[in-house]
């Protein structure tokens, strides 16, 4: 019998580590043997979706026997005229996560650069080394990301993408429409914003820039796993200058989308009262969390999200026993990765009983992390 050899991977597959950027609760859950009494760390919308839109996922399961539309045409057409553009200027994927994918392959190879900050979501660092790219990292300044020393560093290494999330992931701290408009208006040429506004809706009025379709070196990256509490269904969209949306046709996976997302997504779309209640809902859960971080000594960062960031007060080594010392009480969160925000724990916003939980637990973490 011949001997059995596998082909080579890429030279590029095999420099890089089997990894993946998150430990998902349910290995943790896997590894613990036991489940967590409270879900706060992948901020996930523990309020849900809209009640109608889980009856649309319902329906459409009796139809899953077909594709979802490659198009997504209807989703499409409602989202462009949600923010008044054009559905050429809209391109819907499975997820941000997905759409990151995309965009890199599309703009990236060995050798590009590409700039982000040293402690942002790591996904997208995830995409530009399975693409070759080289990263460029900056620090945060006062725990928020750094416009002025991003385009700096982007303009050092002639870089292709900027990557910004506003608000803030992790730290759920975030800038201005004022600020980020001047950030998008001192851009070097040939340089491309990736702008991840997955948090916007969640954020204080006057934190989005005006949308400008008509802007090549701008691509808006938007979900309906946050505020719309779909982040099982993986649907995400960018918003861009057409030409920018039309290239994702040429390597997008036109059948990613499943019939039972798309018809979540419509229908949580329309439904902006339920949103508006879900807002609501995650404001209050900001304001517990806060209240429970200062019964116990602990301040928490301003959030625009739906997270509060909790200052730990000493340095990563103590934030980390902490993070252990919850999870062993069955309380999931998670905290930043890269040294000084990883002082800091991050707790996603949820119910009173979620909260009631936190309050309960925390003390005892603390004194056993101490």
């Amino acid at each position: 019998m011949p001997a059995m050899t596998r082909p080579p991977l890429t030279p590029l597959a095999q420099s890089l580590p089997a990894s993946v950027p998150f430990v998902g609760p349910e290995a943790q859950e896997r590894a613990r043997g036991a489940n967590f009494a409270a879900r706060l760390g992948a901020n996930e919308s523990v309020f849900g979706p809209s009640p109608k839109a889980i009856a649309a996922m319902r329906e459409a399961a009796a139809e899953a026997w077909m594709y979802g539309d490659p198009e997504s045409h209807d989703l499409r057409y409602a989202i462009a005229a949600h923010h008044g553009a054009a559905p050429e200027n809209i391109m819907v994927g499975e997820g941000i996560d997905g759409l990151l994918g995309y965009l890199v392959r599309l703009f990236v190879e060995p050798g590009v650069s590409v700039v982000t900050s040293d402690g942002a979501y790591p996904t997208f660092n995830y995409h530009v080394a399975g693409f070759g790219g080289t990263l460029h990292k900056v620090p945060y300044r006062d725990d928020r990301e750094d416009p002025d020393a991003l385009l700096a560093r982007a303009r050092e290494t002639n870089a292709r993408l900027i990557y910004l999330s506003n608000p803030d992931n992790p730290m759920g701290t975030w800038h201005d429409a004022a600020t980020v408009q001047a950030m998008i208006d001192a851009l070097p040429d040939g340089c491309l914003l990736v702008l991840d506004e997955a948090y916007v809706e969640l954020a204080p009025d006057g934190t989005a820039p005006e949308i400008d379709i008509t802007n090549p070196q701008v691509l808006r990256m938007r979900t309906f796993s946050k505020g719309h509490g779909l982040a099982g269904a993986r649907v995400g969209y960018a918003i861009g200058e057409a030409e920018n949306i039309e290239a994702f046709h040429k390597i997008r996976n036109h059948f990613g989308m499943s019939r039972i997302s798309q018809a979540g997504a419509l229908a949580a779309l329309k439904d902006q009262a339920y949103l508006a209640q879900v807002k609501a809902q995650i404001a209050s859960s900001r304001s517990r969390i806060a209240e429970i971080a200062r019964e116990n000594g602990l301040v928490t960062l301003p959030s625009a999200t739906n997270f509060v960031t909790i200052d730990c007060g000493r340095d990563g080594e103590y934030a980390r026993a902490v993070l252990r010392e919850l999870i062993a009480r069955g309380i999931f969160v998670r905290m930043p990765f890269v040294a000084p925000q990883d002082r800091a724990i991050r707790v996603s916003c949820g119910r009173a009983e979620d909260m009631d939980l936190l309050a309960q637990h925390l003390p005892d973490a603390l004194r056993a992390a101490g």
